[in-house]
């Protein structure tokens, strides 16, 4: 699953929180950050690296059958070497334009994203004469490959205050006279219908919270339905009872144990040893220097425990609360930061 997972909010100032709140739990360990105990985050990971398959609910059109398949650099949850398509077009108004892609030769159109998934699970022996595989018509001439990034610490992300990301954004536009300033993309968070948060997950912005964004990843990525997303992007070939996640004999979906996996996971950790370098140094100087700080945050705070997030569903627990973490550094010295 190509849980494209990312802070692009925060790059929208160089603003620096002076804070002597203690430091979020970083590693690649594998280890829970201490939301959860050790034995309900293995068996979270367990879920997450689960491979799926087609009786399950996986396709019709999908990327991957498993979160860990383009999650795994350094361990479950980490960056990826993956890459998934986006394509479009410009408009008569010369705005970027969702494509139309063919399939079935040409019997049904997929409308309305810009990704273009690489698999899917027909034709088949149940249907020897559909077929399904998205190509990518001439029209759309605008494509471009987006990796999927690091999930790894995302909880703190989720954790930090909307009213963080709008400070930021100003002062980024005063430091900055007005000529680069942060946009700030209020999103619907779809657990909670008709409210509204700050994105900061995904290559847009387009999700507020972890949890809204597991299940739009398993519905466009592995061909997953859920009670947040219920409908398939086509229903060729598609055989699987309806929503395909279904809860267990907890109550809970595999949305959901995706979204505690994340939140429960501890924050990239710096590379130490890389960072006493001479060339690090020297790096860390001129990054300062030309201004790189104007559009990347060194660090960030989350909110006290027992605030309440995403339209209310979430509550900030002790091991998220009230800690900072360094964003633009473990990015640095990492190809897998907190973005």
């Amino acid at each position: 699953m190509r849980l494209v997972f990312g802070v692009a909010a925060l790059v929208v100032a160089g603003y620096v929180f002076a804070s002597n709140l203690p430091e979020a739990p970083t590693g690649f360990d594998n280890q829970t950050n201490g939301m959860v105990d050790d034995a309900t985050h293995a068996a979270d990971q367990a879920k997450f690296d689960e491979v799926e398959q087609v009786p399950d609910g996986l396709g019709p059109l999908y990327n991957a059958q498993s979160c860990r398949e383009c999650h795994q650099n350094p361990t479950s949850g980490g960056s990826t070497q993956i890459s998934e398509l986006r394509v479009g077009h410009r408009g008569s108004h010369g705005k970027f334009e969702n494509p139309e892609i063919p399939i079935a030769r040409g019997t049904e159109i997929i409308k309305g994203r810009s990704l273009v998934n690489d698999r899917a699970i027909c034709p088949s022996a149940a249907f020897p004469v559909t077929e399904i595989q998205e190509r990518v018509p001439d029209s759309e001439q605008i494509r471009t490959f987006r990796v999927s990034l690091n999930l790894l610490g995302d909880g703190f992300v989720e954790a930090v205050p909307d009213q963080t990301f709008v400070n930021l954004a100003k002062e980024q536009c005063n430091k900055g006279h007005h000529k680069i300033c942060g946009q700030v993309l209020y999103v619907p968070i779809v657990e909670a219908p008709g409210q509204t948060g700050i994105g900061r997950f995904g290559w847009k912005d387009q999700q507020a919270s972890l949890l809204s964004f597991a299940a739009d990843a398993y519905l466009n990525e592995m061909g997953f339905t859920s009670r947040l997303q219920p409908d398939e992007v086509t229903s060729l070939c598609n055989t699987a009872r309806e929503p395909n996640d279904q809860p267990g004999s907890d109550g809970l979906s595999d949305i959901d144990r995706f979204a505690r996996f994340i939140r429960a996971s501890k924050a990239p950790a710096r590379d130490a040893q890389l960072a006493a370098t001479r060339n690090a140094k020297e790096g860390a100087e001129l990054f300062a220097k030309v201004g790189c700080e104007q559009c990347h945050v060194e660090t960030l705070s989350t909110a006290s425990a027992g605030t309440q997030l995403n339209g209310g569903t979430l509550t900030v627990s002790a091991a998220l609360g009230d800690k900072q973490f360094h964003p633009y550094a473990d990015f640095l010295l990492h190809d897998v930061g907190t973005g």
